[in-house]
């Protein structure tokens, strides 16, 4: 794991005085539910072992390492954009909005966001886009795992009320499952109707 202090970012406008978040979001892909982020600041003197993009990592290893980065960080929070929001803004945006959310939340104020990725949001702090941060930069790891568990989550609950998707499996992406649900069961308030499978199908209704 690459960290600030290695050399990867010598030649960036910050200075190991800054109070630095990592950002990252989870859930742009699927077609039902929202899109989660998350914002945490890593304590310099607690270091947690293990930290890697969540996507790297098997479900009950996210489950292991979430309350531990809870427990060790300066500071951590959780934000989302709602299906609604993702259709009205499109999913980029949605998802800006969520990581701006999550950094506005955090009890410690930022002086600098890491954002895993190629765009950042509009804040009046500092940012940088780091692409493939959460593989690199610890605090983007810390809070991919935040953003994706809290998601998974979200969309278990999810399937307690719409049962019929399976929702607690494929957690709204479009696998065969997912969409032959779709045909069968029709679009539910959870799902993004702006996502083409689900536009799609709400054509064909009309």
């Amino acid at each position: 794991m690459s960290t600030m202090q290695n050399g990867l970012f010598d030649d960036l406008p910050y200075s190991l005085e800054e109070i630095i978040c990592g950002v990252d979001e989870a859930g742009r892909g699927p077609l039902a539910g929202p899109v989660y982020a998350a914002a945490v600041i890593l304590h310099r003197e607690r270091p947690i072992a293990g930290l890697r993009d969540s996507k790297k990592l098997t479900e009950a290893r996210r489950d292991e390492l979430a309350p531990l980065i809870k427990r060790d960080c300066i500071a951590w929070a959780i934000a989302k954009a709602s299906e609604a929001e993702i259709d009205k803004l499109n999913i980029l945006q949605a998802s800006l909005l969520a990581m701006k959310r999550a950094v506005h939340m955090l009890e410690t104020i930022p002086t600098l966001a890491l954002i895993d990725g190629n765009k950042c949001p509009v804040m009046k702090i500092q940012t940088i886009a780091i692409i493939d941060g959460d593989d690199k930069i610890e605090s983007i790891s810390a809070a991919s795992i935040l953003a994706k568990t809290a998601r998974d989550e979200a969309l278990r609950k999810l399937h307690k009320k719409y049962p019929q998707y399976g929702f607690d499996q494929h957690k709204g992406y479009g696998t065969a499952q997912h969409l032959a649900a779709l045909k069968a069961h029709g679009v539910s308030p959870v799902h993004r109707r702006s996502f083409a499978p689900v536009r799609v199908l709400l054509e064909q209704s009309l």
